[in-house]
């Protein structure tokens, strides 16, 4: 009997050591982007500058404050992509693109890394934060994307926060789509200058100009909390002048956003046809898993094969399961940011 007690409190010591060792939070990391794209000292203004880095810390602050307090991964990335989608600065949320009809189609996705289960909404129109509505797909139905009146039915029975449509007018998004129709072009970014139309039903070339032009403002974050689990998500209002319901990759799992435990959570923001072609998101963590790249290859990899060697652009914010952060881009610049144990908030715009 008393050989027993000691091997008994021998487990007991290892179980909590173990537990202990679960939750650690100075492994905590956040990283999220804002979009990326043509972006350089001489496109933005000192002004402009200082608005998106102040906006990207909020959201970075807000997201480490969860991860703090003990919360988890999906916890996080809700709390920081909500900051994005109230910031009219970004196309997502309110201050979201029109499309060609004049209205506002916001798409949201999220995923966690440690049930593997996922949740997204494409082209509602009356979510005031279009991530939550895709955290209670994952959480509160048996699917994974919904789509339409049908999400914002679904949202609305989830009593989540529902607005007027008009909610997510302004004044700056709107005087974009009238240029566009001017010019009977599709924009891509939230701020750029838009080229040709794509109208056409079949592509003469391998890409079309709308697809390769300027910022694009989708938003994204990534966490790793302190019981070692990650966490993506992604949201976007797409593309100015849109036609025809189009959606793009920010609510397609495994193009705009992944995450698994065992290797990755990725967040993208671009070309998204070429995301979805590519699937992105998951083309990274597969590298990681079956070749056993490091975050920084497999990252380095995907770009240039899914993207630059095919004439897309656009750009990434990875976070292993070890806590390293890599953005990835081909473009001119990506706003972008990262937060770790120590609170202090890493912001970055340029290439350079």
């Amino acid at each position: 009997m008393h050989f027993f007690k000691p091997l008994a409190l021998a487990s007991a010591l290892l179980l909590s050591s173990h537990v202990a060792a679960q939750a650690d939070r100075n492994r905590i990391t956040l990283a999220v982007h804002g979009g990326s794209g043509t972006i350089s000292r001489t496109t933005i203004t000192a002004e402009q500058e200082a608005r998106y880095r102040a906006s990207l810390e909020q959201a970075l602050r807000a997201g480490h404050a969860v991860l703090a307090g003990g919360g988890s991964a999906v916890d996080a990335v809700v709390a920081t992509i909500k900051i994005f989608e109230d910031d009219p600065l970004f196309n997502a949320g309110k201050g979201a693109v029109f499309t060609n009809e004049g209205k506002n189609e916001l798409d949201a996705s999220i995923m966690d890394g440690k049930t593997g289960l996922a949740g997204a909404v494409a082209g509602v129109t009356t979510i005031k934060n279009p991530i939550t509505a895709a955290r209670a797909v994952m959480e509160k139905s048996r699917h994974v994307l919904m789509a339409g009146v049908g999400a914002d039915k679904f949202a609305a029975a989830q009593k989540l926060e529902i607005v007027d449509p008009a909610y997510f007018h302004t004044p700056h998004r709107w005087e974009q789509l009238q240029k566009a129709k001017e010019r009977d072009q599709i924009q891509l970014d939230h701020d750029g200058k838009p080229k040709t139309s794509a109208v056409s039903p079949a592509l003469s070339e391998p890409f079309e100009a709308w697809m390769v032009d300027h910022k694009f403002g989708t938003v994204g974050a990534v966490a790793l909390d302190a019981n070692g689990n990650l966490a993506a998500g992604t949201s976007t209002g797409g593309l100015t002048n849109k036609l025809f319901g189009r959606v793009g990759d920010s609510p397609i799992i495994c193009a705009g956003t992944y995450a698994d435990n065992q290797t990755v959570a990725v967040s993208a923001t671009g070309t998204g046809e070429f995301f979805m072609r590519g699937v992105v998101a998951y083309d990274i963590s597969a590298r990681m898993r079956y070749s056993n790249a490091s975050v920084n290859h497999a990252v380095d990899q995907t770009i240039k094969a899914t993207l630059s060697d095919k004439n897309g652009r656009g750009g990434v914010v990875a976070l292993d399961k070890n806590g390293i952060v890599k953005y990835g881009f081909n473009t001119e610049g990506m706003y972008r940011g990262a937060i770790r144990a120590d609170g202090k908030p890493e912001v970055l715009i340029y290439k350079d």
